[in-house]
């Protein structure tokens, strides 16, 4: 019905802008965000609601690239719609057709130098692992249960305290990027335990293919005191990729936010919507 309208709509009437969304998506059963040939991603599936609508094909394009497997609380993107559609209507119009594990909270019109990419100043990530005896089917879709041995929190921490900075981090690049250095400006990490739950958050500009994960992979040796946080900082400082050896399972990971100098969305619809896990240590 939309795209017949659009059809019959004067030619100055379709001139178009550039909508933002701000985006979540259980990437359970997602092959990542960026569209695939055969797999199912996030990208791909919004691009082919908005081209039902449209009745063509256009671009949506994200602020980050998630692997398979991981979500997003806030993902943030924007595409080129005509005007007749106005922009903070595109949330309901998408969210009609969607299936059940992507969500799009909320839309709206950006100038059209704006970019979901290159215009965001910082991307957050957060990282859960759940540490309790016995699994809980509620909380296991989002986190990595770790019930091998406890994990000591301030030593992740002091572990991950001197990432801050701009550093060569290739010992926590995966092989398969088309990124030309591993060279990457920490903004900020923190490190809480939360009952039987222990999150990471890292902030930074960019983020290397797989980085976060081989983050933690290491990191909870750590937490186990099999490794010292010296051990740790020496590693990458090092750069020994060879001496990382495991990637956390993706399930565990959050793309939580993206930060733009200027974002026509009330914190409510992109600031720390996944919620908090808490269980009684």
């Amino acid at each position: 019905m939309i795209s017949n309208q659009l059809a019959n709509l004067p030619q100055n009437k379709q001139s178009t802008h550039r909508v933002a969304l701000i985006i979540q998506y259980k990437g359970t059963e997602f092959h990542g965000w960026q569209r695939q040939r055969k797999e199912r991603t996030v990208q791909a599936e919004i691009e082919a609601v908005i081209a039902s609508v449209l009745g063509y094909h256009t671009s949506l394009q994200g602020a980050g690239r998630t692997d398979r497997g991981v979500h997003a609380a806030a993902q943030a993107a924007h595409f080129e719609a005509p005007k007749a559609i106005p922009a903070k209507r595109w949330a309901t119009i998408i969210n009609n057709r969607l299936l059940n594990d992507i969500v799009i909270r909320a839309s709206a019109a950006v100038p059209d130098d704006w970019h979901a990419q290159f215009s965001a100043q910082w991307r957050r990530y957060r990282y859960t692992i759940y540490t309790g005896k016995y699994p809980n089917l509620f909380v296991m879709p989002y986190v990595w249960h770790y019930y091998h041995q406890l994990l000591d929190e301030s030593l992740m921490l002091a572990a991950l305290t001197p990432l801050v900075g701009y550093h060569n981090l290739a010992a926590f690049h995966r092989a398969g990027s088309d990124r030309a250095h591993s060279w990457v400006e920490m903004q900020d990490i923190q490190c809480h335990r939360f009952g039987q739950f222990v999150q990471v958050e890292l902030q930074a500009k960019g983020f290397l293919y797989g980085m976060v994960r081989l983050i933690m992979g290491l990191v909870v040796e750590v937490g186990q005191s099999q490794l010292t946080p010296e051990a740790f900082t020496a590693i990458w400082r090092n750069q020994h990729r060879d001496l990382v050896k495991y990637s956390a399972p993706p399930q565990g990971l959050c793309l939580l936010r993206v930060g733009y100098p200027h974002f026509p969305f009330p914190a409510e619809a992109w600031v720390d919507t996944q919620p908090q896990f808490s269980l009684p240590s």
